[in-house]
């Protein structure tokens, strides 16, 4: 999460041991490393909204991480990167460029995190509130380079801080489980160091709530079923995340303030694009058309939930592109599935012109994805019905003509979770954890044509276990290494 300020907000490369080059042949005005940079409050804010800079990145959140959510049965990838047609029929290997893109921003996520929780602590030209918030966001920021890295590839080298001092990046791969103490270690340190909320201009910065969420959300993935239900249960206790009035309230111009978004990728119009809205609208509307939805998805939601008519586009509905000419029909040729994101189709009504909104904050953690989870560990520990209240907490936010569930499985949760977060970069990973516990099987949901539209049918997605759990470490990282990597098995 990122406010406006910080967007603004540019560190220089020097910071990060770059080296500079000589640019419109302006004076250099001072040379700044690690040792010599941090020296006051502003430095230690400037140094944490440099790490923030990063979700921008097209090659990292901005776009290629949602691109490991493809094989899922809610969308085909559609776009014109070749590379993502291996990775959504899991046919890839480890030269595949959609995953060698995203992992060097993890580690310079990763970088800069540590960089800021070594350094910022030396500073004595700064309040303690500040010190102790900007402490908290840089262990949540490392987390998060952590947590992309732990599902994706599973085992990955951690960069300790005696590692970073001495410069020494080539360290051997960590066990999954050395990575999940890694990051629930500095999970817990955010959240001792987090501030509950923010207001004016340090509104969107990551929040004790945003540390507490993905901590639930890690506890989930390690199997440790207790300790997800006590930790997001702070977070659905909590006024400060609760869930938005209306559903579709998370995806308009409006939503960079709600409460319900733990974290997002925020921008600004005519400063900086938010690569992340730009790949799902169509290409004709401004943007490049790629994931784009299934029947099978369409499908899956009751015929009076709203939450379909605020996630899809149908042929036929009408949208206000700001261009002046009233509202525009989506017709048949904007995708070739029949579908589009509607929840990331906003545009800037409020300038002549219009075209994409790019003030528009993207939704990376909501409040609703840590209720469902909380939900699905306490049908898990306590049987079905045990999770009916928080469930029919989300149903009676979609709307009042949904009926309560009454006795919830997980066959109840699992639906809930894909209509609540369809498009969300959920679906894949929720499906893969799933099989881990035997709870579905995953091969036969992506081996089966789930609809009668022929893009679903055409999508045919052969999962092997355990292969397709992880993806591989890029080769090219291999290959540098010279030895000390180790390819992750069966590749």
């Amino acid at each position: 999460m990122r406010s406006k300020k910080i967007i603004y907000t540019v560190i220089a490369l020097a910071l990060f041991n770059s080296a500079c080059k000589k640019a419109l042949d302006l004076d250099q005005q001072g040379v700044y490393t690690s040792d010599n940079y941090f020296r006051n409050e502003k430095d230690a804010i400037n140094a944490v909204n440099g790490i923030y800079s990063l979700l921008e990145e097209e090659d990292y959140i901005g776009h290629a991480e949602t691109t490991f959510d493809v094989p899922s049965d809610d969308y085909w990838r559609s776009g014109d990167h070749g590379e993502d047609e291996g990775i959504e029929n899991l046919t890839y290997d480890a030269s595949n460029a959609a995953i060698r893109y995203p992992w060097k921003w993890r580690y310079e996520e990763i970088n800069r995190s540590t960089n800021c929780i070594i350094n910022i602590p030396k500073i004595t030209a700064i309040s303690e509130a500040v010190k102790n918030r900007s402490l908290g966001e840089a262990y949540f920021l490392r987390a998060f380079g952590y947590w992309r890295l732990m599902i994706i590839q599973g085992d990955v080298p951690i960069i300790t801080e005696d590692d970073y001092s001495k410069q020494n990046f080539n360290v051997p791969k960590s066990s999954i489980e050395e990575v999940r103490k890694q990051i629930e270690a500095d999970l817990l340190k955010a959240v001792d160091l987090l501030p509950e909320s923010y207001g004016g201009t340090d509104r969107g910065r990551v929040s004790k709530g945003t540390a507490l969420g993905l901590l639930t959300k890690l506890y989930m993935y390690w199997e440790k079923l207790p300790e997800a239900i006590a930790t997001g249960q702070k977070v659905i206790a909590n006024s400060n995340y609760a869930l938005a009035a209306n559903y579709q309230d998370n995806f308009t111009r409006a939503n960079e303030s709600s409460t319900e978004l733990l974290f997002s990728i925020q921008a600004l119009q005519n400063v900086v694009q938010n690569d992340f809205t730009i790949y799902y609208i169509p290409r004709a509307w401004g943007g490049y058309g790629f994931s784009q939805p299934l029947q099978g998805l369409s499908n899956e939601f009751e015929a009076n939930d709203p939450r379909k008519q605020a996630t899809l586009l149908t042929v036929g509905d009408k949208v206000d592109l700001g261009d002046g000419n009233g509202l525009t029909t989506f017709t048949p040729d904007l995708s070739a599935t029949g579908f589009a994101f509607k929840k990331y189709a906003v545009f800037n009504t409020q300038a002549a012109g219009g075209g994409v909104d790019h003030t528009f904050a993207v939704p990376l953690m909501r409040s609703a994805d840590i209720y469902l989870l909380v939900a699905e560990a306490l049908i898990r520990t306590q049987g079905a019905g045990a999770g009916d209240a928080i469930i029919n907490q989300i149903r009676r936010r979609a709307s009042a003509a949904l009926p309560p569930v009454v006795g919830a499985g997980m066959k109840e949760l699992i639906h809930e979770r894909r209509v609540e977060l369809a498009g969300e970069d959920q679906r894949h990973q929720d499906l893969m954890r799933w099989d881990k516990a035997k709870i579905v099987d995953i091969a036969a949901i992506y081996n089966l044509a789930v609809s009668k539209a022929p893009i679903d049918q055409n999508k045919t997605v052969t999962f092997v276990r355990p292969k397709n759990y992880y993806f591989p470490i890029p080769q090219v990282e291999i290959d540098k290494s010279k030895g000390v990597l180790i390819q992750n098995p069966n590749f």
